[in-house]
């Protein structure tokens, strides 16, 4: 399995030592960084829209497996019960109804260990997707969001301890 950073190098237009920098920084400095603005600027919003039903089908397909392997390999308690929701929330935030900062607040339950160890393997759900620009896409736009939530899981571990 690709690990972390390289999940973030391939998808992204960050180098490794961008990544590294992004990831110990506070998560109010990313969210405001012209180079995170510009990565969420050039996702393709209109062709991630019109593929939607594409996405829907591989996050019904495999998520119900990733939450069991969430659930029984890693321990995380709180695993939605079915992908609807991520669907969902994937549709809202590309129609602007739903913020990163909800999407940071809803997964800040999840431990920073099980995070970290779930990013490739989430990103990696889109592999099967034939058509190489929707696939690249669609991992470029999870991998974005995922960049979020680590961030933040990493300022939080260091808040607590």
């Amino acid at each position: 399995m690709k690990s972390l950073i390289a999940t973030f190098t391939q998808n992204l237009d960050f180098s490794e030592s961008e990544i590294e920098t992004i990831l110990s920084t506070p998560l109010n400095d990313v969210l405001n960084s012209p180079a995170l603005k510009q990565e969420l600027d050039s996702l393709d919003i209109s062709l991630l829209k019109k593929t939607l039903p594409t996405a829907g089908a591989v996050l019904a397909e495999h998520l119900p497996l990733f939450y069991d392997w969430l659930k029984n390999e890693l321990g995380v308690q709180r695993v939605p019960d079915s992908p609807d929701h991520t669907t969902k929330w994937v549709v809202g935030f590309l129609n602007n109804q739903e913020s990163i900062n909800h999407l940071v607040e809803l997964h800040r339950p999840v431990p920073h260990a099980a995070l970290e160890q779930a990013v490739p393997r989430l990103v990696g759900l889109f592999d099967g997707v034939e058509d190489e620009k929707v696939r690249e896409e669609w991992e470029k736009a999870v991998a974005a969001l995922c960049l979020v939530l680590v961030v933040d899981a990493r300022e939080q571990a260091k808040l607590a301890s």
